[in-house]
This record gives structure tokens, sequence and C-alpha cells, in this order.
């Protein structure tokens, strides 16, 4: 694409658009005022007209722009019903005035994928890697007068079921436009650890890069300062440096932190170290990075330790969509994901099966939220999309993703992802890859699990039917196949190791009985075990010296169990944290898999309360219903039993059907569920006592009751450490009423804050309404962008972005974002039925 062709194309949009100059400084937010097109086929720049760009802001995604769509068939199972296919073309018209001792980058975080980048018709590079961020000096290729340069990305997003799970596509992360000086700090340049912690004191290590590409030496002062949350300094070093034209050095510089304030889940304070270049009093950088003191061990028989405190790891698999947004999550939406699996007792997040965006870093590190940074899903071979099993079984242009291009670019990847991420103080792993063992065939004929008539046993339950020797023997005799999963490992491990020694290197085996023979769980610090809890007395007695979690679990009690009962497992991360659009495995109009323990619209599910019970010492109780033909369970005299003996030890991924309501039909049996940390619960309907049962004497840790339905209130009174609590059902008339709740009611004009606004129903007597829905109609009248609208039930196929939509279980999310311009704005709901509701949002 020629420069000539790339202006011509665009000055005419230019001169009516009037683009916004930005203004000159170290790092520029460069999120605003992009354009863009969706083409069918691939297209220059220069065929597209002027009036068919529209404006956009960043992060976007254009695939959750879409419907659902029932004729995608099969190959929506992979990344969900909304069509993604297409080419997309963006670019961004700014001005930009660079002096002769200057020098310009532009840094994307993540673009999905298959993109090439161009300046001013120049062709910067080509990135297939949709989750790894990367950038480029453009300097060199700036307009002279410094006006109407043209930054575009074209995205090459046919192969639309590359992935296994719902991708999006677009620039769907952060942009920023970086000048610094040519005696400067490169991107990426710091890297602070803190090799000794105590409560008295930290030792702190910062190595910084420095680059200086002018033409000739330079001698300079490089001086760090840290400084703690109310920016007082408290520790400070410095370094004089001689360093050679076209060339970049690294030096380590050392400080003390006395009485720190250490890094934690509880309080996960932050400093920040600012790194200056200078000579003379000419200042050529001034460089800053946030980071925490803290200390991290895992141990082979006492697993997990975060400064010195022993503790499980509670953790939870996230991809990357959150509902009505996508993969375009604003910083906000995560923010509120995230303290909905806090409040749950959730501690830790595992980045399935990809490297996370800076901004749910950030969140992470300023929640205190523990994470697992994953590099890959695929490596040397493709993994079948579709249906997510054999290779064979469907793999074809659509559906071939990044095993296309891990040869060439897995090591460029990897290096940058963790320059990126390594000084976020969340991040206590890395996970060089996700149920790989797939991908050789060798590793799985192995085992005995599949494929073998003479074993009866079950390959979730049972322990591996060949023994360790006839595994060895199977290595040595079976083909190996091109490549060699013990090799690659061992590539990715030394390819980590070489940036940072200071976390673990870990991965999510599926068939670690395997594994643990092939050479691949030699290339790791921990080894992670997938489905595999019947396996951690095996793996700690045949592999003493490998400490071992669970990496990917199902959120139910019998997991949590099997690792409170062995101090040596650090912990878990349960398979899923939330609902994620594709790896669909039931009929349309199922457009989620709904393994979460919360929905798409963050809203908490069974599970949720379940491993809340587990995980938090705050007594709580949440009850749940069902009629008995719909439950897990039988009356046997007057006993409630469950229909599948000791079914609970084998629960997995589906939380069973409950109801959050007291509505039935005066006749109905009911199951009453109720997910407590109680010592013991009592139960009265109407007053009326229903009996008193202990948690220890529970089946499954759920207290159950069977009633017969009668209108009224449904209490549960109980008590943990002699602390009172109780909770209620009340039968509910129909909806008459909408409530609106907005998480803030006071927001920032920055173009980046969200509210989330959640409508309610209810009835006449103020009770809420949850076995009943209405379609809602929400009118936005301000300066606010709607992003859409999602119920969080895994059936419905409402578009995202709209201004209206029907409850699930009585309730729906709107989300807003702000613009930049002060003011309120107001939201009134609307249902048939229902009286109207609203309510203001004051702008600042």
């Amino acid at each position: 694409m020629s420069t000539k062709h790339m202006l011509v194309g665009l000055m005419a949009f230019l001169m009516l658009s009037c683009a916004k100059v930005e203004t000159t400084q170290s790092q520029e937010n460069f999120n605003l005022d992009w354009n863009f097109f969706l083409s069918e086929k691939a297209i220059d720049f220069n065929q597209i007209q002027n009036n068919q760009y529209k404006k956009v802001n960043l992060p976007h995604d254009w695939v959750v722009e879409g419907e659902f769509d029932e004729s995608l068939g099969k190959d929506a199972w992979a990344t969900g019903y909304i069509r993604g296919e297409g080419y997309g073309y963006y670019t961004k018209i700014f001005d930009k005035a660079v002096s002769e001792d200057e020098l310009v980058y532009v840094l994307f975080d993540g673009v999905y994928n298959n993109a090439t980048i161009f300046i001013n018709g120049h062709k910067l590079g080509f990135h297939p890697y949709g989750y790894s961020p990367f950038y480029f000096e453009i300097s060199e290729h700036l307009n002279k007068d410094g006006k109407n340069n043209v930054l575009a990305v074209q995205i090459d997003h046919s192969r639309y079921a590359d992935s296994r799970w719902y991708s999006g596509a677009g620039i769907y992360r952060e942009v920023a436009l970086i000048t610094d000086k040519k005696l400067h700090i490169p991107v990426w340049g710091t890297f602070v650890t803190t090799p000794k912690v105590s409560k008295e004191k930290a030792k702190v290590n910062i190595q910084v890069s420095v680059k200086n590409a002018f033409g000739e030496n330079h001698e300079a002062e490089v001086k760090t300062v840290i400084l703690d949350a109310d920016k007082k300094e408290v520790a400070s070093v410095s370094k004089t440096i001689e360093i050679s034209t076209k060339n970049t050095q690294t030096i380590s510089q050392d400080l003390e932190i006395n009485n720190p304030s250490l890094w934690g889940i509880d309080s996960p304070s932050l400093y920040t170290s600012v790194t200056t270049i200078k000579k003379a009093d000419q200042v050529f950088d001034t460089y800053e990075t946030r980071f925490g003191v803290r200390s991290i061990k895992f141990d082979t028989n006492e697993g997990f330790f975060l400064n010195g405190e022993n503790m499980k790891i509670k953790g939870v698999c996230l991809h990357h969509d959150v509902g009505l947004v996508g993969a375009a999550v604003p910083k906000g939406v995560w923010k509120r994901r995230l303290q909905v699996l806090k409040d749950g007792g959730c501690n830790a997040i595992r980045s399935s099966h990809n490297p996370a965006s800076k901004v749910l870093l950030e969140v992470c590190d300023e929640m205190g939220m523990l994470m697992q940074d994953e590099f890959f899903d695929e490596w040397d071979n493709p993994k079948d999309k579709r249906y997510n099993k054999w290779e064979e079984k469907s793999t074809d242009y659509i559906t071939r993703g990044y095993g296309e291009h891990f040869q060439e670019w897995a090591h460029k990847d990897l290096t940058n992802v963790m320059l990126s991420h390594r000084n976020h103080p969340s991040i206590i792993q890395w996970s060089i890859g996700n149920e790989i063992e797939w991908t050789y065939r060798r590793n799985a004929a192995t085992t005995g699990f599949f494929n073998n008539m003479s074993w009866k046993g079950n390959y979730f339950w049972s322990e591996p039917p060949h023994s360790i020797e006839e595994i060895k023997h199977l290595m040595k005799t079976l083909p190996r196949g091109k490549y060699d999963i013990g090799e690659t490992a061992q590539k990715l491990s030394k390819w980590t190791k070489e940036i940072d020694t200071t976390r673990p290197v870990i991965a999510n085996c599926i068939l670690p009985s395997s594994s643990h023979l092939s050479g691949y769980s030699d290339a790791l610090d921990i080894v992670g075990y997938s489905y595999r809890r019947v396996l951690y007395d095996y793996g700690h007695k045949n592999y003493p010296e490998k400490p071992i979690m669970g990496t990917e679990n199902v959120a139910q009690y019998h997991e949590w169990k099997a690792i409170m009962e062995r101090p040596f497992i650090s912990g878990t991360f349960l398979w899923t944290g939330a609902d994620y659009m594709g790896e669909i495995r039931q009929s349309w109009p199922t457009r989620v898999q709904p393994s979460g323990m919360i929905n798409t619209a963050s809203f908490p599910k069974g599970s949720y309360y379940m491993m809340k019970s587990l995980w938090t010492d705050e007594p709580m109780i949440h009850m749940a219903t069902q009629t008995l033909e719909k439950s897990l369970y039988k009356l046997k005299g007057d006993d409630l039993i469950e229909k599948k003996k000791d079914g609970w030890k084998h629960y997995l991924w589906r939380w069973q059907d409950v109801n959050e309501h007291w509505n039935y039909n005066e006749g109905d049996t009911v199951v009453t569920e109720i997910y407590s940390n109680c010592d013991e619960i009592e139960l009265f309907l109407n007053g009326k006592s229903l009996g008193k049962q202990k948690l220890t004497e529970t089946v499954g840790n759920i207290y159950k009751w069977a009633i017969p339905y009668t209108e009224g209130t449904l209490v549960a009174k109980g008590t943990k450490d002699g602390q009172p609590i109780e909770s209620q059902l009340i039968t509910a008339r129909k909806a008459t009423k909408i409530k609106l709740n907005a998480d803030s009611n006071v927001i920032t004009a920055n173009n980046e804050d969200v509210v989330h606004i959640i409508a309610e129903l209810f009835d006449d007597n103020g009770n809420p309404v949850r076995s009943d829905n209405k379609l809602i109609t929400f009118t936005i009248n301000g300066e606010a962008k709607l992003l859409g609208v999602d119920s969080g039930w895994k059936n419905s196929v409402e578009k995202f972005q709209s201004n209206k939509g029907t409850t699930h279980n009585g309730k729906i999310l709107l989300i807003l974002q702000v613009k930049d311009k002060t003011g309120s704005v107001e939201v009134i709901a609307n249902a048939e039925g229902c009286t109207s509701e609203s309510t203001t949002i004051t702008i600042e």
C-alpha cells in the first residue's frame, strides 16, 4: 500500500472530520478517534470510500456488535453464535511534531488477529498472535511537518473459528503513542524484583535498560526513586554510566525499603519506581514502574506461601470476554467482575488460555488478585476447535489458529508478554501451555485411558490403568511424531527463565501420568493437574520432588474437599469463574459454555454460593429451590436422598437447575437447598419450624429439605461460631415495578469510565419477582454511550448492543460508558404492566 494511495484516500475524510491534534508527552492515550470499516473480502485501503468509515474508540471488538445467528451451525461451537468473519480496516489521523533528538513508538496491547500495520503508507510489520503486545518505532516515517499522519491497521479474521472460545476481533486492547529522547529507557525497559522481603525491611532490585540512539557516546546519571502510595520517597539510588552510540546497556540498582507495606490479597499495597536519565541539568527520560513488595513460595509438602503465610489458592479460570462488551473490556467492567468473584472468596485468576491484557493485570494488582499468566493454547500441532477433541476430527481453513505461527512466532510472543507483564506483583506463575498433551498422540496412547477394551475404570475418577513402567515402555516404542512435547516444553521453559526466575513455570496438564514421563514435567517447576484430583496422591507419592496443584477443576464441593485434605496441594483454578461464549456443547439457542460460577452479566449462580460457603469465613446463607421432580433428589420414606447414590462426589461442570424464588403450585413438593458456612440452620415456613440441621451431618455440604409447597415466607436461620444470620424467600405477586440500581452515581468525563445499572422486577409489596420476566426498554438521555444489555441467561440470543432486553430471574444489566463532556445522563426503564423508573448519573 503506497503513501500516495493512503493519503489520497483519506485526505477528504480528514478535512471533514478535523482530526484531533495529540499533545506531546512521554506516553499518550491513543484510543480515541479511530476510523473503522469492515469488509467481507480483502481489499486495499484506497478502495474504501470516506463515508464508509465509522468513528470508533478503542478498545473495539467488531464481532460483539453483531446478531446471534443460528445458521452458523457447528462453526459456532468454537467461538459462539455471532458471525466474526471479515477483514477489519482501522485508521487514525494525527499530528505529531518530532525533533531530531526524539523517537516515537506506537504500542499495541493486543489486536485480534493477523494484523498488518502501516504508517503513512509504509508497512511496519505483521503480527499474527491476537494476545501478545507489540510495538514499532515510527519516527522516520512521520510526515516532516508533523501534520496528517495516518496510522493504519489491517486485520485478517477470515479464519473466524480459529479459537476454541470467543475471540472477538479488532483492536480490542489499548494503544499508546510513546515519545522519547534518543537517550532513553526503551519500551518495557525496567524489571523490579523484591529478592528479600520481611515486615521490617525489603530489598528491591531494579534492572534498567538504557538505549543510546544518538550518533555519539553519552555519559549520564541514572537515578531511581521509590515512592509509596502517598507519593512519599522511601528509597533512592543513583549511578553514572557511559553508553556507546547505537547501543543498549542494562544496569542493576539495589535499594532498601524500611517497614514496607507488603502487597497481599487483603492489602494490595503498591509502590512506584521513578527512574530518571539525566546529564548535567538536562533530563532525557523519566520512566515510572509500578510494583509490589511481596514474596512467594511453593513447597512440595506444604503448598503455597505469600509473604510467609501459608494459604490456599482459591482461583478461577477466566476467558477474556465479559458478556455484552465481548473482548473489548473497559477497566471498570473488569473491576466489577473481579469484585463479584472476590466477594465470593476467590483470590486468584488464571488467564485461560492466553496472556492477560494490561488492564486486567492492573486491576488484579490493585485489588489483590493473584494471577497465573498463560501463554499458549496451541504449540506445535493444531487443536480441533469445533469438537475440542482429536486434531483430525475437524481442522480446516477457518479453524486453523496459532498453531500455524507457533514455530516462527512463539519466542517473540512469549518474550513480549513477559517483558510487558513482569512488573505486575499479581503474577505468581507463568503457564507455558494448556492441555497440550492431546495434540501429541503418543502421550494419550501411553496412559491406557483410551481405546483400552480391557479397562473398566473412569477417566475422571480412576488412576491410570497403565503402570509407570508401562508408560515408560510405550513412550520409547510408540511413534514419536514430528515434534516432541518434552523438547518443546524445555524450549519454552528456557525462554521463560531467561527473562524471569522469580516466578515458577507451570502448565495445565490433562494427562499428568504421561507428562511426568514424557519430559514435559521436567521443564516445569510446578505440575498443574487438569481435572485429575484423583491423581493428587499418585503424583505426590511417585514424584515427591515436584509441587503439584489443581489448575483446572470443577466448581464442586468434592474438588475443594480433596484440596483441604492435602496440605501439599497449593490450591486450584476452577472452570470457570464466569460463563463464556464459545466451546458450546448444547444445541441452539445456548450461546455460552454455562460452566461459570457467575453468568455473562456477572450475576452469581449456585456454584458461586457453594464456593463462597467454602472460601469465606463471614457467615452466609443462600437459598435455592426446585420441584422434587427436577431436583437431584428423591424421597425415601421421610428422608430426602440423592437419586444417584454418592452423586455429589462426581458432579462436573454444570450446577444443578435451581431457582431463587418461592413461587410454585399448591401441592408441589419443593426441595430447598441451602449453601452456607453456618454450623447449623433451622428452616421456617410461615413461622413454623421445619427442623434444624447441622452442617457436619449434611451430604455434599448442602442443607436440604423437601417441603409441600404453600405460599408465604420461607426463612432460614443459622449460626456460625455463635453469630446469628438469616435469609428468606417470599412468594411474589406479578411484577408491577422496576427498580434501577447503579454501581456509581458519579463518574468522570474521560471517555473510559463505565456505570453498571441493574434493572430488577418487584411486585406491589416490594418483593423481588424472579419467576416472571419482562422485556425492558431503556431510554438514555445525556452524554453517555450505551454499551449494551445482558440478562446473563445462557439461552438469550437477544442482541447485546441494544436499548432493550428481556430479564432473566427478574433482572437485566445495562452498561453505559461516559464521553468527554460533563453534565448528567438519565436512564429510564419501561416494561409492559410496570411503572417506569429512572435514575440519574452525574458526569464530572
